[in-house]
């Protein structure tokens, strides 16, 4: 392949030496081309027709390596449910190099699923349709939602037959991201004391993702409480519109700020603080409410990673990452309650907007209330329909006293009720990726090798928050029959 249709400029690859294992993906037997992503084909200048092709599937699939590609496997470690492996590592992605997309961003491709590695621990690296075809949609709705996230480029077939306690279709995942740098990155090489691996990886983060930093008087400082930061409007986003993860181990998050690796994710129906649809996180840790103490959590265990680089008196580095640690809270709660303050159509702020906040979670708890739509209801409140958002309620007694004090407190401010109601619109999403709605396209495109229902659902969330007509389904909760929901690690 020329280079016309891919320009790798690939400075992982390049200036991190030992960072990472040279590899090649497995080969598929019949590989072909399932979904390609032709926005963000566009957005990395690609050449969407000549990948929408027999030579894209063999690039998709690994088969065929593009000129310029060094294809990779990452080394990085993780706390996984809270207990720390020193070695993890790409078991089953290959990273083919780095793009500069049309805005000038650097941005990895990645295969996900392509095959065995030196890091595989045991595992044929190997990735089925269901999993790979969730996280194509779940990341592509996060996108549409404003939320930073990896992307999907690509979806191919392998031709295989998977064995996961019976045969499933073997597919390949393409994957976009700012970089697939995480916390585990740092801590594979703090936790063998190579010190100055540490620096060479902080150094090459500056330059890549926070490069004010550079030139500072305490860069590495600098480079914690940009993470923190990141970190902190990430989460709140999440929480803002009902998104649980499923698996914040430390190997899964992006040192850039994006949402990466889509496992047993799910986006809430009714609220509950303990919300879990992962199978294997039996005691809850990464519950819904959770989410924002785990961020913390794992944000510890970098700031452990940085204490040489943040000053030579070891106290003294635990106190400056310490009091940052102690900042997140706060930066937390200001990113949600600005987007809490939006979601119920405040236009300016007062010292009690987080109790009012609050307040109407508290009245949605144990009430069977669908999250996303008692949101997106409170806009017809402000045009004078509270019936419609006070249905979802099966006691109406402690949201009429919420609404109440929100009517209240909107008197307060001279916006006019259809420019609020317009602009809530705007931030509370009429389609999400309902649970059920998911598990329905999987099904169609896993059994029957029928993508009809699943690019359907793509098509409605990416408009997340304009309503179309013919498309009530997609807002309405799981039925009764479904049952409750459980999600599973993805391989």
């Amino acid at each position: 392949m020329g280079r016309a249709l891919l320009h790798f400029d690939n400075t992982y690859a390049r200036e991190l030496e030992g960072f990472f294992a040279p590899w090649q993906a497995a080969t598929a037997p019949a590989p072909r081309l399932l979904l390609l992503n032709y926005a963000l084909a566009e957005e990395l200048g690609l050449d969407s027709a000549a990948l929408d092709s027999d030579l894209g599937a063999a690039i998709f699939s690994g088969n065929q390596v593009p000129e310029g590609s060094h294809p990779l496997a990452q080394a990085y470690a993780g706390h996984q449910f809270g207990h720390f492996s020193p070695q993890l590592g790409d078991g089953r992605a290959l990273l083919l190099g780095e793009l500069i997309d049309r805005h000038g961003l650097r941005r990895d491709i990645q295969l996900k699923g392509s095959g065995r590695t030196p890091f595989s621990r045991g595992g044929d690296g190997k990735a089925v349709l269901g999993p790979v075809l969730r996280e194509y949609v779940i990341g592509e709705a996060m996108h549409a939602l404003g939320i930073p996230t990896t992307r999907a480029l690509a979806a191919v077939t392998t031709g295989e037959t998977i064995h996961r306690g019976m045969g499933l279709p073997g597919a390949i995942l393409t994957r976009i991201a700012a970089s697939h740098i995480r916390v585990g990155t740092f801590q594979f090489f703090a936790a063998r004391n190579e010190s100055n691996r540490v620096k060479q990886l902080a150094d090459y983060t500056i330059a890549r993702h926070y490069p004010a930093l550079k030139g500072t008087s305490n860069p590495y400082l600098g480079l914690f409480a940009a993470v923190s930061a990141a970190q902190a409007a990430l989460i709140a986003r999440w929480m803002l519109v009902g998104f649980i993860h499923g698996v914040m181990n430390t190997d899964n998050i992006s040192i850039a700020g994006e949402t990466i690796d889509y496992g047993p994710c799910a986006f809430m129906d009714s609220y509950d603080p303990q919300t879990v649809f992962s199978s294997i996180d039996a005691q809850g840790r990464y519950a819904y409410a959770h989410q924002p103490l785990i961020a913390q959590w794992n944000l510890t265990r970098f700031a452990e990673t940085l204490i040489d680089l943040v000053h030579p008196d070891a106290d003294e580095a635990a106190r400056l990452l310490t009091e940052q640690i102690n900042d997140f809270s706060t930066l937390y709660t200001r990113h949600w309650l600005d987007g809490m303050r939006a979601k119920i159509g405040l236009t300016t702020a007062e010292d009690d907007d987080l109790t009012l906040a609050q307040g109407l979670l508290s009245a949605m708890e144990g009430q069977d209330a669908d999250y996303t739509q008692v949101f997106r209801g409170l806009s017809a409140a402000v045009r004078g329909d509270p019936a419609q958002v006070r249905a979802h309620f099966a006691n109406p007694a402690p949201f009429d006293s919420w609404l109440a004090q929100w009517q209240a407190r909107l008197a307060r401010e001279s916006t006019t009720a259809e420019t609020r109601a317009e602009a809530m619109d705007q931030v509370n999403p009429l389609y999400i990726p309902r649970n059920h709605k998911v598990e329905e396209a999987l099904a169609a495109a896993t059994q029957d090798q029928d993508l009809t229902l699943f690019k359907a659902l793509l098509a409605v969330l990416e408009q997340p928050f304009a309503e179309r007509p013919g498309l009530e389904s997609y807002t309405q909760p799981a039925p009764e029959d479904f049952g409750p929901f459980k999600t599973f690690c993805g391989t």
